[in-house]
Parts: structure tokens; sequence; C-alpha cells
């Protein structure tokens, strides 16, 4: 089973309703992936390995199904179950991808509704049962990928299902690593709650605010994040499996229904259930776009966060300074000691791209015809890639970027003393004109409000103190009451 794909060994031919092709004897694939390969030459991208392994857990449940029902002789079942097993020993990608890689080599982007794909996954797994039987790749008289591989089964409810298990284990990703953002924030809300800094609002200086303050946001939108991704998975819980082509169910036993439900179960430790109307799910691609969306509004929080830290980071002695981002690689070929915000660069690219991949769902979940959705491909391509892009990126950004921040103290208390912004807190006492006499002329001179509040005499100096106290006008009230 270890026999690498060599494409000049002795080819063999296969045969299906349009003609006849060769192929390379050390294929697993057959015909319809080989078809598949010369129409979809697009994106340069395979399908998403989550979705493949995915749908060789259907088929072994199906396979599994089966048995039970003796639909076939069991050695072939029992084949097909031991030969999905084959293709998903290897959990770890670069593993799986050096053995299998080669044999699933259709293009992620393609016409059909995904067909293209199951038939790969149908031809890999049943010309490994034929090896398993004792026969030769390619003599599907002993196991073949429609009537027996495919058995009770359409591409239209095989690939929505196996799509849905892959989002599901990809989803539980993100929102695990959306869950460790927030606490490294919420690390950093303690970390910096002591430390005085000023706010802005439009890129102007605004009031005082305490660094920990700010994190304490950045944490609140996270947790929202992560609430919701954990809470949409169930909407991906309900599959048509055993609804065939259009969710009639037409050639598939009710038992096989219900008995590759529970094995789907058991296989996925997913609380996966059969949908009580095969026909929605077999046409209606909405609940993708929902997942998308909240992805989106993940990525929408990720990239605020990340253009945040580069402007505190900006600088440092040209721009603001306030806050150190960890240098993790240099940052130009031609400035010596350039260090640049890459990682944070890095997480808002990712966020770029959810937000873009969120369109082109979007308009393929709504491009669906009567009963069948020809672009789910796409919606897979696009929403698999969101998810482990967002899953990598955040994980990524969280351990090399946010964990290591830190604040220069001296620089957020400079800023807060050479600005007016203090000026706000006098509004209560003084009223806003006065106050914003104060504050010009505290900007135009270069000195303090309180200086120029006891220079006109509009407070006594305990109650000046009192009220232009920093520390005081971080929290909610009227500053001096």
């Amino acid at each position: 089973m270890e026999e690498r794909m060599n494409t000049n060994a002795e080819e063999r031919v296969e045969r299906d309703s349009l003609g006849s092709k060769s192929l390379p004897s050390g294929a697993y694939y057959g015909i319809h992936t080989l078809r598949a390969m010369e129409n979809f030459s697009v994106s340069g991208r395979p399908v998403n390995r989550h979705l493949i392994r995915a749908l060789i857990t259907v088929k072994k449940a199906a396979a599994l199904a089966h048995l039970r029902l003796g639909t076939y002789p069991a050695e072939i079942a029992q084949a097909i179950a031991s030969a999905c097993d084959e293709l998903l020993v290897d959990g770890e990608a670069r593993a799986w991808e050096e053995r299998w890689g080669e044999h699933f080599p259709i293009d992620g982007l393609q016409g059909g509704a995904g067909t293209s794909t199951n038939m790969n996954v149908n031809e890999v797994v049943a010309n490994l049962a034929i090896e398993r039987l004792g026969g030769r790749r390619g003599d599907y008289s002993v196991v073949h990928p429609l009537d027996h591989v495919n058995c009770c089964q359409s591409t239209n409810d095989v690939y929505p299902t196996a799509l849905r298990i892959a989002a599901i284990r990809l989803l539980r990703r993100v929102s695990a690593a959306f869950a460790s953002l927030q606490e490294a924030l919420q690390e950093k809300e303690q970390e910096f709650a002591d430390v005085l800094k000023l706010g802005r609002t439009e890129l102007m200086d605004a009031v005082p605010m305490m660094a920990g303050q700010g994190f304490g946001a950045y944490a609140k939108a996270a947790a929202r994040d992560r609430w919701r991704l954990y809470k949409i998975e169930e909407r991906l819980r309900e599959v048509n499996i055993g609804g065939t082509a259009i969710g009639t169910g037409m050639n598939a036993p009710v038992k096989y229904s219900y008995y590759v439900t529970e094995l789907l179960q058991d296989l996925t430790g997913f609380g996966i259930a059969r949908s009580e109307y095969p026909m929605d799910p077999t046409q209606n691609m909405d609940v993708f776009a929902e997942v998308s969306g909240l992805l989106k509004a993940a990525a929408v929080n990720l990239l605020k966060l990340s253009h945040d830290l580069r402007l505190l980071a900006s600088g440092p002695a040209g721009g603001f300074g306030e806050l150190e981002l960890p240098a993790v690689q240099a940052g130009s070929s031609i400035m010596p000691g350039k260090v640049n915000p890459v990682m944070a660069e890095m997480a808002g690219s990712a966020a770029m791209k959810v937000m873009a991949h969120d369109t082109a769902i979007t308009l393929a979940a709504s491009s669906g015809q009567l009963e069948l959705n020809a672009f789910v491909p796409l919606i897979a391509d696009s929403l698999l890639d969101s998810l482990e892009t967002l899953a990598n990126a955040v994980t990524q950004f969280e351990t090399r970027c946010v964990r290591g921040i830190r604040i220069r103290e001296d620089r957020c208390r400079d800023n807060v003393e050479r600005s007016a912004v203090l000026a706000t807190a006098l509004v209560g006492r003084i009223g806003y004109e006065a106050s914003a006499r104060v504050a010009k002329r505290a900007q135009k001179e270069g000195r303090s409000v309180r200086e120029i509040v006891l220079e006109e005499g509009l407070l006594a100096e305990e109650e000046a103190d009192r009220i232009l106290n920093p520390y005081q006008v971080t929290k909610p009230g009227i500053p001096g009451r």
C-alpha cells in the first residue's frame, strides 16, 4: 500500500459513457478524476483536504450502514471501510499530503456541484478496496466506485454533508483560537490597568484612559466572536445524507438514512442530525453564508485590533510609540535596525481575505437554482479556507504578538501631560465655552490646563487638583463631584 504513483509506469485503460482513457497504472483515481483534471485546471489549489477527509468519513459510514443492511456482500463493505481507515490514518497534514495528495489532484474550483470530488473519492476508495480483495486497480468488477462505494448516495447529499463535517471540525479550531486571544487580551488588560494614556477619537486627542481599558475593550470583542462562532456550529449539524439527488431520498432505504447518520455521529463525535426535510439543505446554502458572515464579523474585529496595535506602536520615535510589539524579524533590506509590525500585518491580511471570501460565498449561496446549487465547490473552497486561515492567523497573532506586547509608560505619561484633553473635565464646573478657551490657550502656549485655570482664577488650587486628577477622569461620573 506504500507504492507511490509512477506516471511512467505501464498504463491502464478505463471507460465511461463518454469513451475510454489511459491512466497511469499506479493511480488510485480513475477516469472521472482524470476528466476533471483536464477540465478544471483553474486555481492551482487542490480540493481542501479537510473536505476530502470528511468525504472519506461519509463513505466509511455508508459502507458500515450497508454492512448492517446486507445491501451487497459483507467482504466488499468491510474492504471499503478498511480502505477508508487507511486514507484517514495519517492525521498530520504533511504526512497525509505526502502519502495521498497525488491521488486527490482535482482543482478546488470546479463545475458540477462537487460531482468530480465525490467521484475522485469513490474511485480512490474503490481501488484501495479492490487491492484488499486481491484485485488490480481499475478492475471495478471487484468493487465498483458507484455501485458499491457510492451506493444509495448522490453527490448532492454526500458533498453538503461532508462540507458540514469539515466546517464543524475547523470551526472548533477557530472558536478555540479566539478564546485564547480573549484570554491574552484580558491578561494585558490587567497588566496595563494602572497605566494612564491618551484616548483618541478620529486619531485626535480625546480624554485620558487607562491602557488596560483599551485592551479590555478588545477582549470583549474577542469574547463575542468566540461565543458567536461556538454557537453557530448548531446550524451545521443538520445534514441531508440519504436525501440523494434532490432530497426526496430516491434509491436510498429509510433505514440506510438513519443508520448512516448514527454512524457519522460515532465516527466524528459531532451531534449530527438527519434533516427532517432533506430537500432544504440539498438546495439551500444560506447556512454557509451565515457561518461566513460570523467569520467576517470576527475578521472585522481582528482587522480593527491589528490596525490599532500598528498605530500605537508606530514610530517608535516618529509615531505614537506607546506600545512595543515583539520584534520577530528584521524589517528592511536597506534600513538597518528597522523592525516592522509583521504579525499585526499578517493578521490584518488574513482578516481581509476572510472578508473577500464572504463575498464569494454570498454570491455562490444565492446563485442556486431550483433543487440544487451548482456552486457548492466555490462555497466549500472559500469557507474552509476562511476557517483555516482565521484559525492559523489568530493563533500566530496571539502567541507571537499579543502576549509579548509591552507598554512605554513614560511615553504614555508624556503624551497626557502635553495634551489639553483634561480641559474636558472642567465642563461640569466652568462650562463648555470657558473650558474650550482654556484648552486653546494651553495648546497655543504649550502649558498645562491646570496652570491656565489657576492663572485665570477659575478654580481654587485644591478644587483644580481634585477635578483634574487624571486617574479620576478615567472613571464614570462628573470629575470633582
